[in-house]
């Protein structure tokens, strides 16, 4: 999250979902995979602060807070197959009558030589909390802090029991990949 604009100060910032993008991609595996659906998961109830020096990037912090059942399939399907899709991944993946809230919060931020930031923090999903590495580009616009990169996680590493149809035939890799355009507004006060 390297600052593209200098000209800001010392900031806190409020995450603002309707304003954000933040999306997960799994992709099919098995025998099957050529005829499965590589999905792609919608988040939409998240929140959380970023806290932004731009003269010291390793000062920044970050922590989001992610409703596990706000998670939506956006792919191009009938109704029918979204329901399912969304009901094993509430149900029988994420568990989110167990595991309500996905957790993140960074415990180190530096810029590397590109002007990208890495944030290594603690993701906390499906009741396991394991050390992540984010990678992101921030820009500062006024009172807006717009921070979008991506980082990717294996499911397996959280107790996550991977979805799988047809008796296994079909079923998703382990690896998800998470990209994500998120806006943050300036605290005032």
């Amino acid at each position: 999250m390297a600052s593209m604009s200098t000209e800001s100060a010392v900031a806190d910032y409020a995450i603002e979902a309707g304003m954000s993008r933040f999306t997960v991609r799994g992709f099919a595996g098995g025998l099957l995979s050529g005829l499965g659906h590589n999905p792609v998961v919608a988040i939409s109830d998240f929140g959380g602060e970023v806290h932004w020096d731009p003269g010291e990037p390793k000062q920044a912090s970050l922590h989001l807070r992610i409703r596990a059942a706000s998670l939506a399939v956006q792919n191009d399907i009938s109704d029918r197959d979204r329901r399912e899709m969304e009901r094993v991944m509430h149900e029988e993946v994420l568990e989110t009558d167990k595991y309500a809230e996905i957790l993140f919060e960074s415990t180190a931020v530096a810029a590397n030589s590109s002007g990208r930031l890495e944030i290594d923090g603690n993701l906390t999903l499906h009741g396991v909390t394991r050390g992540e590495r984010l990678s992101a580009q921030v820009a500062v616009t006024g009172d807006v802090l717009r921070a979008f990169g991506d980082f990717a996680i294996r499911q397996t590493d959280y107790r996550i029991q991977l979805a799988s149809v047809a008796g296994g035939a079909l079923k998703l890799k382990d690896e998800l990949k998470f990209t994500f355009d998120i806006v943050a507004r300036k605290r005032m006060g």
